[in-house]
This record gives C-alpha cells, sequence and structure tokens, in this order.
C-alpha cells in the first residue's frame, strides 16, 4: 500500500526569487492527486520539492516540512534514500537511448547494487506488466534500445523504470503532454490501476485529464496553493472565486 504525503509551510526559492508561498497540503494515499493551474504557477516546482529534485538548480533552497509517511524528507535523509521511495515521470520520455529496453527497466536496481539475475528478471517483468508495456515488448528486451520505441511506450517504459524500484510514491509531471490521445488514454488507464498500490501526485494541464484520473486537486497561482479540494467540487462549485475563474476559462 502506498503512503500518505504531509507538506507543511512550504516556500522554494531559486536563489532570490521565490516560486512557492507558504504550501500546505495532505495527499492520501492510493489516490490519484492532480495538481492544475496556469503555467509558471509552481505546479512542477512543487512535486519537485516532493523528490528534491529542485535541488539540480543551482541556489535553489526550501523551507518548511514535508513528510513522506513518516519519512522526513528535509531533516537527515539522503536524496538517494528518498527516491527510492519517491519515483518520477517527467513530462518528455526520457529513457536512456544506448540501454535495451530491458536494462532501462534494471537501471536504478543496478545503481542500487542488485546483481542477482533472477530477481532482476522478475523485477523487470513486472514492472513492464505493471506499465502495460509487456505485451508490446516481450519479444525485444534485449534487442530494442529504449529509444527505438514510440512515444507513448517510452513514456511507459520510463513509468516501468520508476516501478522497477518498489517506490511507494509515484509523481508525474505533465506525463502526457507530449503523446498522442491513443497513448494518452493507455497512461490515463494506466494511473486508475496503479493507484491501488501507490499514491499519485500528477501535474497537468489538461483540466479534463485532472477530472478524469484524479479524486483530489489542487490548484496553483503565482506560487500559492488558491484551493485543495476532491476533484468534483474544484470543477463544480469551488470555493474560491480565482479557483472558478481558472477552471471555468476566464484567465489561464
Amino acid at each position: 500500500m502506498g503512503v500518505g504525503i504531509t507538506v507543511e509551510h512550504l516556500n522554494a526559492f531559486y536563489g532570490k526569487t521565490q516560486a512557492l508561498f507558504d504550501v500546505n497540503i495532505t495527499v492520501l494515499a492510493n489516490h490519484a492527486t492532480a495538481l492544475i493551474g496556469p503555467s509558471g504557477c509552481g505546479k512542477s516546482t512543487f512535486i519537485r520539492c516532493l523528490n528534491r529534485m529542485h535541488e539540480t538548480i543551482p541556489e535553489a533552497r526550501v523551507e518548511g516540512k514535508v513528510l513522506i509517511g513518516d519519512l522526513s524528507v528535509y531533516n537527515g535523509t539522503s536524496a538517494t534514500q528518498l527516491r527510492r521511495r519517491v519515483g518520477m515521470v517527467f513530462q518528455k520520455p526520457n529513457p536512456f537511448p544506448t540501454m535495451s529496453i530491458y536494462d532501462n527497466v534494471a537501471a536504478g536496481l543496478k545503481l542500487n547494487g542488485f546483481r542477482n539475475r533472477k530477481q532482476l528478471d522478475d523485477v523487470v517483468h513486472k514492472s513492464l506488466h505493471a506499465s502495460a508495456l509487456w505485451d508490446e515488448v516481450k519479444d525485444h528486451l534485449h534487442k530494442k534500445s529504449g529509444a527505438s520505441l514510440s512515444g507513448g511506450q517510452q513514456q511507459r517504459l520510463c513509468i516501468a523504470r520508476a516501478l522497477a524500484v518498489q517506490p511507494e510514491v509515484l509523481l508525474m509531471d505533465e506525463p502526457c503532454s507530449a503523446l498522442d490521445p491513443i497513448s494518452t488514454g493507455k497512461i490515463e488507464e494506466l494511473i486508475f490501476q496503479l493507484k491501488e498500490q501507490y499514491t499519485i501526485v500528477i501535474v497537468t494541464h489538461n483540466m479534463q485529464q485532472a477530472a478524469r484520473v484524479a479524486e483530489f486537486t489542487g490548484f496553483f497561482l503565482l506560487g500559492k496553493m488558491i484551493e485543495y479540494d476532491k476533484t468534483e467540487k474544484i470543477f463544480t462549485n469551488p470555493s474560491d472565486k480565482r479557483t472558478e475563474d481558472y477552471v471555468t476559462g476566464r484567465f489561464g
């Protein structure tokens, strides 16, 4: 079963520029939570703060508290330890181009010292099944590179790679924005299946997608979490006028 996420008074900075302002949110385990809002409003910064990916940018820093289950993200936990528990899928599929499909999925495990071939085979098999890719690639695991797959398949390969290290939380930063409608449908179907085992947070510009896949939705604007509630309420009866203006298309 997945674990929940608790965020208290989170502020994020890039140098002197503040990107997030006092964000507070509790993400329930084994649910999909969508984050919506106009470009540059802090959604991607927020999910990067959940697994410390923002630290790849010079002068980035964070204040506040983030708990993944009972693990404190900013209190003595190493980034490596954290990322074993929090997987990430990016906007643009990023398979390792020179590696086979098999090695792409196994990459994180090998990095963590896994060498037992039978165990690796087992995890690769399970991860490709879980990402709904097994039937399409099972005959080419060692023959084809990850880069030889279609865009939608590459994104599911990246999901399989994230799942292989057995995380508890899966973060998705606009995972369908570069995909065609059929591939998008497959990823959305996958999210439904995966949330039985994982806690999922998805950033999306597509409000219909948020309505389809997420039980809860948070609306960001200018670095602030304006409203966070059940998805149905956000889209049909939001509490804040700014949320209503955004979801009805008056701005953004």
